[in-house]
């Protein structure tokens, strides 16, 4: 019998004296050859779904560094595109998408189960990368969670504040709950056809969560995410999910055992020290160097990653950024985050 993988183990709440190591966006814009491959596609959203191309860079950061796991390269606003926003891309500023704002716009929107139609290529990635990976590194798949998604398909982009989300829910509320009901069905749907093709892990994204307070974290953040488990595993009892509900601060307390997730990624700005006493007690965490270290590295980059991995040596830990690698990243100080957790 084959020997479970790293994550895997991890993610099944096994402590580890090494814990598996990947990167968020650890396939991306630092490295020269993933902008070689993207200039091959033409651009993102070309990369994204071809199959061949977005398989290829998935495995450039596994075969430069030995990552412990791969995550699928797609992007969270898919799924939206899937469901009939009108989607692009503009260089150095990031995506556009057409905007939801009343009960007309919500009534446009495809079903949930329309999303195949548009996202058959991801899955083919996923099947690509299934056969391709290396045997001992774990295949992640992933979605933006609803409250994260319904940000953009408000706003037609990124915002500071996630004002135009806010705005709908408190000034509309039944377009905004079918909006989320809509993105929650679709994301079930979504990351379900991952896992058949092939996805061992999935992740949800919820990059805005932080910007939700009270009870508005409990029904947009917490909620959602706990539909979204309970149906994959229905469907799928023994695939593990990763749940990110970014900027949580407090409320990361007691969020795997209210939503059923098998880790809670953490972002940097909570303490790991606290994390371990309050989070972690729970099951698995990831997380949580701060992205920075990747431009600046040096000897803080070595002294946080020990620190990170001393924190949560007494548990379940897989060791992660706290958020996205930027484009700044050095690629030597990848190498030197795996060089010294792994020392």
């Amino acid at each position: 019998m084959a020997e479970m993988k790293k994550l895997m183990r991890a993610l099944a709440g096994e402590t580890m004296e090494t814990p598996p190591a990947w990167m968020m966006r650890q396939a991306g814009r630092y490295l020269p050859e993933y902008k070689a491959t993207r200039a091959e596609a033409g651009d993102f959203l070309s990369l994204c779904y071809n199959p061949d191309l977005a398989a290829e860079v998935t495995l450039q950061p596994i075969r430069r560094f030995g990552f412990d796991a791969a995550i699928l390269f797609a992007d969270i606003l898919l799924v939206p595109q899937a469901l009939g926003a009108d989607l692009w891309f503009v260089t150095g500023e990031g995506p556009r998408l057409s905007t939801i704002t009343d009960r007309a716009g919500f009534d446009a929107l495809k079903p949930a189960d329309a999303v195949h139609e548009t996202l058959s290529p991801i899955y083919e990635t996923v099947k690509i990368l299934s056969r391709e990976l290396p045997s001992d590194v774990a295949l992640i798949g992933f979605a933006g969670a609803p409250w994260t998604v319904a940000t953009y398909m408000t706003a037609g982009r990124g915002t500071p504040d996630q004002a135009p989300a806010h705005a709908l829910k408190d000034g509309n509320r039944p377009v905004f709950d079918a909006l989320m009901d809509r993105i929650t069905e679709a994301t079930i749907e979504y990351l379900s056809a991952q896992i058949d093709a092939g996805a061992e892990v999935v992740k949800l994204f919820d990059s805005w969560a932080g910007s939700l307070k009270g009870d508005d974290f409990t029904t947009y953040a917490l909620e959602p995410t706990r539909k979204i488990i309970a149906a994959l595993k229905a469907r799928h009892p023994n695939t593990p999910v990763i749940a990110f509900p970014r900027e949580a601060g407090e409320a990361y307390v007691g969020f795997a055992k209210a939503t059923g997730a098998d880790c809670v990624a953490l972002d940097q700005s909570v303490d790991a020290g606290w994390a371990a006493k309050n989070v972690q007690v729970d099951g698995c965490v990831q997380g949580n160097l701060a992205p920075g270290h990747m431009v600046t590295g040096g000897q803080p980059l070595i002294d946080e990653v020990r620190r990170i991995k001393a924190a949560f040596s007494g548990g379940p830990h897989v060791f992660n950024l706290g958020h996205g690698i930027t484009p700044d990243a050095d690629p030597d100080n990848v190498a030197l985050m795996l060089e010294t957790l792994r020392a």
